[in-house]
C-alpha cells in the first residue's frame, strides 16, 4: 500500500535550533577547550597537533573516537530499516557485519604504528613503499571512500531532520556541516576526538532511554513479552518472504544473509580505506592503539544491535496504531530506504520527546563522523598532495592554513553533491549498498602493504582499478538480467549489489598472484616507511617558546633505547592483536549467528527476552567503556587543568608559573607509571587528552 504523508512532530524552529544552536554550541565549547589547553597545558596548534593530536591519545578516548566515527547516520537509520524488513536478524547482521572490520583493523593500526611511526596518513605509507603511481591510485580510492561516507552522513541526516521538523532538506544539507567546520578548524583532530567522546556519551544515554522505554516503561509496549506478541501478529498479517515460518523472530532470513554479505564487504572498504581510522591509530600512543580499537569495536556492536532491535521492532509493533506517523498504512520502500523507520518509531513510542531524542542522536552521529571525515580529507590533501607534489618544504604554519582551506572547501563540495543526489532520488540506503562495489577492490592490496613484504608496486597499483571495473560489470550485468532495466530500484536491489560487492573484494585475491607472477615477488625491507618525516613546526614552536617561556629544547629527545623499547611493545601487541581479532571475528560472524540460522530456530518468548536483556546489559557496558573510562584515564590532567583554572582566576598563581611547574609534575608521574611510553613525554601537556 502507498504510505501517507507523515506529520512532522516538531516545528521547523526546533530543527533550525538544534542544527545551528548545537552546532555553534559545540564550536564555542571546542574554542574554549583549545584556549584552556593552550593557557594551562602549554599546548600549541601546530600542524602535527592539528592532524595527529600529538600521537598521545589513550585507549579510552581512542575507543570513544572509534565508536563515534563508526556511528554514522546509517548506523542508526539503516540498521533500523533492515530490522523492519527482516526482523531480529537484521540488527545482528548489521552489527556483526560492521564490527569485525574495526576489530581486524586493530592489527593494521598496530602495524602502522610499528612500520611508520611518523606517518600522518596511510597514503604516505603507500608513497614510501611503492612510489608515485600506486600513491595516486590509492589517493583516488581513499578520497572516494571519504566522499561516499560523507554523502551518506549528510543525505541520511538531512532526510531525518526534514521528516521530523519539516525543514527543507536542502537547508539541512547545507547547515548540518556548519558547526562541524567551526570546531574542526579551531581544534583539529584533538577537537574531533574530544567532541567524539561528548557525542558518544549523549548518544548512549539516549539509546538507553529508548530501549528501557520500549521494553520496560511504555504504556503501549513496556516489556519484551508485549513486543513479542505484537511481532507474532505482524508476521501473521504480513509474513516475511525468505524468513523461517515468515517470522520476524528468527535468524533464518535469506534476504537478511544477502544483506549481511553486502554489509561485510562494503564496510571493509569504509574502514580499511578511510584515512579517518588511520588518523585515530596515528593519534593513539603506541601502547594504547590495540586496546583502544578492541574497546571501540566491542562497545560499538551494541549501538546498532540494540538501537535497531528496539526501534525497528517497535515500528513493526506500533505501525497499526494511530500514534504511528503513516497510520493506517505501512511504510513505503522509499521511506524505509531513506532511513525513516527510526524517527517514525521514536514518535510512536515517545511522541514529541522521541522526535527530539532522534533529532539529537542523528545530529550527533552526523556531526561527529563528519568531523572525522573533514580531518581525514584535509590531511590527505595537505600531506599527500600539497606537501608531496607541490611544496615539499612547506612550513607547519603553511600546512595548517592548507588544512583549514580544505576543511571549508570539502564541506561545501559534499553539501552541493548531496543536493544533486537529493534531486536524483538517490537515498542513503542506496549509497550504503553501493559503496562496496566502488571501493572494496583496494582493501586487500592496502592491507598487504603493511603485513606482507612480497607485494610488488604493480600488483598494488593495478589490482584496485581492475577490480573496480570487474565489480561494475558484475553489478550492472546482474541488474540487467534480473530486471531488464537499469533504474535506481533495480540497481539498488540486493542481488546486483551482492554480485558487485563480492567481485570487488575478492578480485584482487586473483589479480595480485597474477601480477606477482608477471612482475616478480617484492623483497621490501620496511626501511622507507621509517623515513617518513614529521612536519616542520619550528615557526609555531618559536612563537610558543616566546609566548610561554617554554623553549622547545626542553622537550625530551627520543633515544635509541626508547625507540627500541617501543618497537618491542608494538611487536608484542601485534602478535596479541592477530589472535584476539581473529577469535572475535569468528565468534561474531560464525559461532554466534549461524547455529541459529542453520537450525531455522524461531525465537521463543523467553529466548527473545534474554536476547533483549543481553543487548541492554551490553549497552551499559559500552557506556562504561567509552563513556566513563576516558574520564578515569584522564583524571590527572583533568585535576591539573581545573586546579590551574582555579589558581589563575583566584589570582593565587600566575599562568606562567603554572606552566613552568607542569613539566616537573608530569615527568614525576611518568617515571612512576607502570607502562611508560616515549610519546608520553614528547611534548608538554600531551600525555593525556
Amino acid at each position: 500500500m502507498d504510505g501517507t504523508v507523515a506529520r512532522t512532530p516538531l516545528s521547523q524552529g526546533v530543527g533550525y535550533g538544534i542544527v545551528l544552536g548545537l552546532g555553534f554550541g559545540f564550536a564555542l565549547g571546542m574554542i574554549l577547550v583549545t584556549v584552556v589547553l593552550k593557557r594551562y597545558n602549554a599546548e600549541r596548534q601546530t600542524s602535527e597537533m592539528f592532524n595527529t593530536a600529538g600521537r598521545t591519545v589513550k585507549s579510552g578516548l581512542v575507543g570513544s573516537a572509534v565508536v563515534s566515527s563508526w556511528t554514522w547516520a546509517a548506523t542508526l537509520l539503516q540498521s533500523s530499516g533492515v530490522c523492519y524488513r527482516y526482523g531480529v536478524s537484521g540488527p545482528f547482521w548489521y552489527a556483526s557485519g560492521a564490527t569485525v572490520q574495526i576489530l581486524l583493523f586493530a592489527t593494521l593500526a598496530i602495524e602502522l604504528k610499528r612500520r611508520a611511526p611518523n606517518a600522518h596518513t596511510f597514503l604516505e605509507v603507500i608513497k614510501a613503499r611503492y612510489g608515485t603511481i600506486p600513491h595516486l591510485v590509492f589517493m583516488v580510492f581513499g578520497l572516494v571512500t571519504n566522499i561516499l561516507v560523507s554523502l551518506m552522513l549528510v543525505v541520511g541526516g538531512s532526510a531525518t531532520v526534514s521528516a521530523l521538523t519539516g525543514m527543507h532538506e536542502i537547508a539541512a544539507i547545507y547547515l548540518l556541516p556548519v558547526g562541524v567546520i567551526a570546531y574542526t578548524m579551531v581544534g583539529g583532530l584533538k577537537a574531533t576526538i574530544l567532541t567524539d567522546w561528548i557525542h558518544t556519551f549523549i548518544l548512549l544515554i539516549i539509546i538507553i532511554v529508548f530501549s528501557l522505554t520500549a521494553y520496560a516503561t511504555s504504556e503501549t509496549l513496556g516489556s519484551p513479552s508485549a513486543v513479542y506478541d505484537r511481532l507474532v501478529e505482524a508476521a501473521a498479517a504480513h509474513p516475511v518472504d525468505g524468513n523461517a515460518q515468515g517470522s520476524y523472530l528468527t535468524m533464518r532470513s535469506t534476504q537478511g544473509v544477502i544483506f549481511f554479505v553486502i554489509n561485510i564487504v562494503g564496510n571493509f572498504g569504509t574502514v580499511f580505506l578511510d584515512n579517518g581510522y588511520y588518523n585515530k591509530a596515528i593519534a593513539a600512543s603506541p601502547v594504547h592503539a590495540l586496546p583502544g580499537y578492541i574497546l571501540g569495536g566491542l562497545s560499538w556492536f551494541a549501538i546498532p544491535w540494540l538501537t535497531a532491535t528496539t526501534m525497528g521492532l517497535s515500528a513493526l509493533a506500533l505501525e497499526n496504531t494511530p500514534a504511528f506517523p503513516t497510520y493506517p498504512n505501512r511504510m513505503t520502500e522509499q521511506e524505509i530506504s531513506s532511513g525513516l523507520v527510526l524517527p517514525y518509531a521514536s514518535v510512536a513510542l515517545l511522541g514529541r520527546g522521541g522526535a527530539i531524542g532522534t533529532l539529537l542522536i542523528i545530529f550527533l552521529a552526523v556531526t561527529s563522523a563528519t568531523s572525522s571525515e573533514l580531518i581525514a580529507v584535509s590531511s590527505i590533501f595537505t600531506y599527500d598532495l600539497y606537501r608531496t607534489y607541490f611544496k615539499p618544504n612547506a612550513s607547519g604554519k603553511r600546512l595548517i592554513y592548507m588544512s583549514h582551506v580544505i576543511v571549508c572547501v570539502y564541506a561545501l563540495f559534499i553539501s552541493t553533491f548531496s543536493v544533486g543526489l537529493y534531486y536524483a532520488g538517490i537515498s542513503m540506503g542506496y549509497l550504503y549498498l553501493l559503496m562496496g562495489c566502488l571501493i572494496s577492490s583496494a582493501v586487500v592490496p592496502a592491507t598487504l602493504t603493511l603485513v606482507w613484504s612480497g607485494q610488488n608496486r604493480w600488483a598494488a597499483a593495478l589490482s584496485p582499478p581492475l577490480g573496480l571495473a570487474f565489480a561494475l560489470v558484475a553489478w550492472l550485468v546482474t541488474a540487467s538480467k534480473e530486471c531488464g532495466v537499469l533504474d535506481v530500484a533495480c540497481t539498488g536491489s540486493n542481488n546486483p549489489m551482492l554480485a558487485g560487492n563480492v567481485t570487488a573484494l575478492l578480485s584482487p585475491v586473483v589479480l595480485i598472484p597474477i601480477f606477482t607472477l608477471i612482475f616478480g615477488l617484492d623483497k621490501y625491507d620496511w626501511k622507507s616507511m621509517m623515513q617518513i618525516r614529521k612536519a616542520d613546526d619550528h615557526e609555531i614552536g618559536d612563537v610558543a617558546s616566546a609566548d610561554v617561556e617554554q623553549p622547545v629544547s626542553r622537550r625530551p629527545i627520543e633515544t635509541h633505547d626508547e625507540f627500541a623499547d617501543e618497537q618491542t611493545k608494538l611487536l608484542r601487541a601485534s602478535k596479541i592483536s592477530k589472535w584476539t581479532t581473529v577469535g572475535l571475528t569468528l565468534a561474531f560472524l560464525i559461532l554466534w549467528p549461524f547455529p541459529m540460522y542453520g537450525s531455522s530456530y524461531v525465537f521463543s518468548k523467553p529466548f527473545f527476552t534474554g536476547w533483549v536483556t543481553v543487548g541492554i546489559i551490553w549497552i551499559f557496558g559500552s557506556l562504561g567503556a567509552v563513556g566513563l573510562f576516558p574520564i578515569f584515564e584522564g583524571r590527572h590532567t583533568l585535576k591539573h587543568t581545573f586546579k590551574s583554572i582555579y589558581l589563575d582566576l583566584s589570582g593565587k598563581k600566575h599562568v606562567r608559573t603554572i606552566q613552568a611547574e607542569r613539566p616537573v609534575s608530569e615527568e614525576k608521574r611518568a617515571s612512576s607509571s607502570e607502562t611508560p611510553s616515549k610519546k608520553d613525554s614528547t611534548t608538554v601537556g600531551e600525555d593525556h587528552i
